[in-house]
């Protein structure tokens, strides 16, 4: 609580009480000097402001710890010391009474104390519960702190938790289908397995950030999406589509792969003819947008031959998005048509600090 601004307060409001007591005597017809009345009224609450600041200065933190008892027996008897003293310094700075009254310095102290100790005592206590309403609001206001630091510091372990989760699981289903090609095709299963050390590469690199650039998380994908080729024999006509704009908008890490996964092992991996699997990244209404489509069996549970759901990679993305977004976010996943199952992802658009140089690639 700063003196100048504490003690400015009570200036001010000295000045508006002057000025409410020079209309109220004009309206009565009384000729007041409005000068003399207000340098009255704000001497006299800028010596309340300096002495209130001195109470708090000095007692400040034990007024906002104080119990009943110790408000009672400490803050009544320095209401007394404080009220006297006010009008003491009061009477030295103002020593003309209203004509035809002759007073000496200690009469005047008395005179105004018995005309004011009603409502000097009543500043004092006002002030007091100034004090501990202050400290109320800065104890709410940190315990609101620091409960939002905790739940940001619980969300961050929460998305760390289900960023561990999906690396394993990326992990297993790309050796499994290396494992599968190592039977018909070792040549191509080797390539994959340096495709695969390149993605993991990548992954150490990055660490535990959370949030990356669209760029980056292409880059990431470009590779995962040339694995998948050469396990399906090119059997999956890839499209991807991402808007140049977007170069820089940052996104979750890891985002897109799981649902790629997803699509190439509940819709894909089904077909027993040709499938198509589009990724497209733009901009609506001032937010990200994500659609990925594949050609597939569908949802419908009945049709599908293992009776599997769609994992554990959905659910993580569905996690993670909530955790970064809450309710900004939403994500969608419906039949889009015969054999078509579709993933619609939007969430708010930020974009990277650190803008990086513009890459070309992205496309079909």
């Amino acid at each position: 609580m700063h003196p100048a601004i504490f003690v400015g307060g009570f200036v001010f409001l000295g000045a508006l009480f002057g000025l409410q007591n020079w209309i109220t005597e004009h309206t009565w017809g009384y000729k007041v000097n409005l000068a003399l009345l207000l340098r009255a009224w704000t001497v006299q609450y800028f010596i309340w402001g300096v002495m209130c600041w001195l109470v708090w200065f000095w007692l400040g933190r034990a007024i906002q710890d104080a119990g009943v008892k110790w408000m009672l027996t400490r803050l009544i008897p320095l209401s007394a010391i404080v009220s006297l003293g006010e009008e003491m310094i009061w009477a030295l700075c103002f020593p003309h009474m209203p004509a035809g009254m002759h007073l000496t310095y200690w009469q005047r102290m008395l005179f105004e104390l018995d005309g004011e100790i009603i409502d000097n005592f009543l500043i004092f206590w006002l002030v007091i519960f100034l004090f501990r309403g202050v400290d109320y609001y800065q104890r709410y206001r940190e315990k609101e702190g620091a409960a939002a630091q905790l739940s940001v510091q619980l969300a961050q372990a929460q998305i760390r938790a289900l960023r561990m989760q999906l690396n394993p699981h990326f992990l297993f289903n790309t050796m499994n289908s290396i494992s599968s090609m190592m039977r018909i095709n070792v040549p191509a299963a080797d390539l994959m397995l340096e495709q695969l050390s390149s993605l993991l590469r990548i992954t150490l690199e990055r660490g535990e950030t959370q949030l990356i650039s669209l760029s980056d998380e292409m880059e990431f994908m470009e590779m995962y999406l040339a694995l998948q080729d050469r396990r399906f024999s090119g059997r999956v006509r890839q499209e991807v589509h991402v808007d140049p704009a977007l170069h820089d908008a940052l996104v979750p890490a890891m985002l897109f792969q799981p649902l790629v996964e997803n699509a190439y092992s509940h819709g894909l991996s089904r077909l027993d003819r040709d499938g198509v699997l589009t990724l497209e990244v733009g901009r609506e209404r001032g937010r990200l947008k994500v659609v990925i489509a594949n050609s597939g069996i569908g949802l419908n549970p009945a049709r599908r031959k293992d009776g599997q759901g769609t994992g554990v990679g959905i659910a993580n993305v569905k996690n993670r998005l909530r955790l970064h977004y809450g309710a900004q976010q939403s994500f969608s996943m419906y039949e889009a048509g015969a054999n078509k199952v579709q993933v619609t992802i939007t969430f708010p658009l930020q974009f990277s600090a650190n803008p990086t140089p513009t890459l070309t690639g992205y496309g079909a």
